[in-house]
């Protein structure tokens, strides 16, 4: 239930508790035979449940309030640190690519090892992608899928079907199955 909905729901219980107090009230006076010390009696009972349901809508009221900045202060932190677990993932990839730094600065460095080293952080960095459902698009060979990709040239091939991804020029990314950014590729063509 949202809070605005039960701050309506107190303010309809407060009106309904006042309308029965009222309703009561008159029925107590019209039936009235006693001294007017009961009549007082009731009234001053009366008046002490109104009070006491003046103070239950005050208090519901309030607590809506509370309902409601406690929420708008966890979306804000969501949006602020939504994207801490992406970035402890990367933070690997970070630390990696500046060991190969240091490394290919220093005199003699293996290019071997070097080139080993790059190729182990950049599994680590796709691994990490995939982690958070980033899925890369390489369609080569494939049909062409304006969805998914996009020509930047198109070339006569007879050996494969018209409309077909010759060349990725480069990758593309899906988020979650939403395309990020389209594969930028070679489609061939008909000759002509």
């Amino acid at each position: 239930m949202s809070s605005e909905d039960q701050k309506n729901d107190a303010v309809e219980e407060q009106v309904e508790l006042e309308q029965e107090a009222e309703v009561q009230a008159e029925a107590d006076l019209s039936e009235e035979s006693s001294p007017e010390n009961d009549a007082a009696a009731k009234i001053a009972e009366l008046e002490e449940k109104l009070a006491q349901v003046q103070e239950n809508a005050l208090r519901a009221a309030a607590e809506a309030q509370n309902v409601r900045r406690r929420a708008e202060q966890d979306v804000e932190k969501a949006h602020k640190f939504g994207l801490e677990k992406l970035v402890n993932s990367l933070l690997p990839v970070v630390d990696n690519l500046e060991r190969a730094l240091e490394a290919a600065n220093t005199e003699g460095a293996d290019v071997n090892a070097l080139n080993e080293g790059v190729e182990l952080t950049l599994k680590t960095f796709h691994d990490a992608l995939k982690g958070h459902k980033v899925e890369a698009v390489a369609p080569e060979g494939e049909p062409f899928d304006p969805n998914l990709h996009q020509a930047i040239s198109a070339v006569p091939s007879p050996d494969v079907e018209p409309n077909t991804v010759l060349n990725v020029v480069q990758k593309g990314y899906t988020l979650s199955g939403r395309l990020v950014r389209p594969a930028m590729v070679v489609v061939s063509k008909a000759d002509a």
